[in-house]
């Protein structure tokens, strides 16, 4: 099982988003370039990012911008505009509760409580990552790649 990237290809834009404004205009295309994903993908994510609330997109010309200052925007909001079921779906518990067996007819109990904890600290986690903090790990990565003057 593999988690879908389009969390990180999501940040990856709200991350050239935020660099490029005032400097060049944020398209689809600009951002497939960049992420080397097929632009109707990006498209999609912006459109996702675009509903709930995080960018605004103009119409037509194109032209991404925030919605919100990076310190206002979380990884979970992000994850949550992709992946609205993202959490339950990311452990699940597997359907056999009308089997004979006494197992299969309470593992979904016995699992349930542990899963819920689980995606509990997983979204309050994902909650206390901000754009601003993932901005911040990039512009000291970004320093670190910096060719140094002698």
């Amino acid at each position: 099982m593999q988690l879908s990237m389009k969390c990180s290809v999501a940040i990856h834009c709200l991350i050239f988003i935020h660099e490029a404004r005032g400097v060049a205009k944020v398209t689809s295309t600009l951002l497939s370039q960049s992420t080397g994903v097929n632009p109707v993908v990006i498209r999609n994510i912006l459109s996702a990012l675009k509903k709930a609330g995080l960018i605004s997109v103009t119409r037509g010309t194109g032209g991404a911008e925030l919605c919100r200052e990076p310190e206002q925007i979380t990884l979970y909001q992000v994850y949550s505009a992709l992946e609205p079921q993202g959490l339950t779906s990311l452990i699940g518990i597997h359907p056999c509760s009308q089997r004979p067996c006494p197992v299969a007819r309470n593992i979904q109990k016995v699992l349930s409580g542990p899963y819920h904890q689980i995606e509990d600290s997983i979204r309050e986690t994902m909650e206390g990552i901000t754009l601003a903090s993932m901005l911040k790990d990039f512009h000291r990565y970004l320093a670190e790649d910096a060719p140094q003057k002698e």
